[in-house]
């Protein structure tokens, strides 16, 4: 096993007993035929499972309706692109020499994928408990200091129109900017724009409304982040 390899599974806390399923794991589509998604698509449920379980556990007193709109915003995009950036799984990519020239190792979506067949290849080595724990080492701190009352745990476009709202401004405006990929694996960009603010954001996904979505997030994020006295942003 290469030293890079054998640095993500201490940075993981976990030892594959099949050193292959993890490098096929961080294999794209586009660098050969053993590539990782279908470990992406188990990596989606058991990442699903889990948060979910942690989130019963930690937050028994929400009801179901905050705890999936907290759910929804740990295992999005976003969210796992972070987590990838963050074990520095862009080192350790396999890609086409065409992709990675296009910038794939940091593509959110190519990241965010990597990040779920990461999940799934601990599950299919090590079985649900091994990879629940993975997924609480990453975002169990998060999980714990959750608050299903704020802006961010609702869907981000709902939280957007809400917040502009209460502000008396125009809704935001959605345009899809960019489509990349073939017809079954499109990458959609979004810009989510709010003209009355002269603010622009864009977002990735594999579907218009996730891209929108992302943006909308993006766009939040901003203005959660700008909302205090003096900022000019609040009412």
């Amino acid at each position: 096993m290469s030293a890079a390899l054998s640095a993500l599974q201490q940075r993981l806390g976990y030892r594959f007993g099949q050193p292959e399923v993890l490098q096929r794991a961080l294999t794209h589509r586009s660098f050969g035929a053993d590539h990782n998604e279908r470990l992406e698509f188990l990596g989606d449920a058991v990442l699903g499972l889990a948060v979910s379980s942690l989130l019963v556990e930690r937050h028994g007193a929400s009801d179901e309706g905050d705890l999936t709109r907290i759910r929804a915003h740990l295992v999005r995009e976003e969210s796992l692109h972070k987590l990838a950036l963050s074990l520095g799984l862009p080192a350790v990519l396999r890609l086409s020499e065409g992709e990675a020239r296009g910038g794939g190792a940091q593509r959110p979506s190519i990241l965010a994928d990597a990040m779920e067949a990461v999940l799934g290849a601990v599950y299919q080595d090590g079985g649900f408990e091994h990879a629940r724990a993975l997924v609480e080492r990453l975002l169990g701190e998060v999980i714990s200091s959750s608050d299903s009352s704020g802006d961010w745990a609702k869907d981000a476009k709902t939280a957007l129109q809400e917040w502009l709202q209460a502000r008396k401004l125009p809704v935001p405006a959605y345009r899809i900017t960019e489509t990349r990929g073939q017809a079954h694996a499109q990458t959609f960009e979004v810009e989510c724009a709010v003209a009355s603010l002269n603010l622009v954001h864009k977002g990735e996904g594999r579907s218009r409304r996730s891209a929108e979505q992302a943006a909308a997030r993006a766009m939040l994020d901003e203005l959660l982040a700008g909302d205090t006295p003096g900022s000019g942003l609040r009412d």
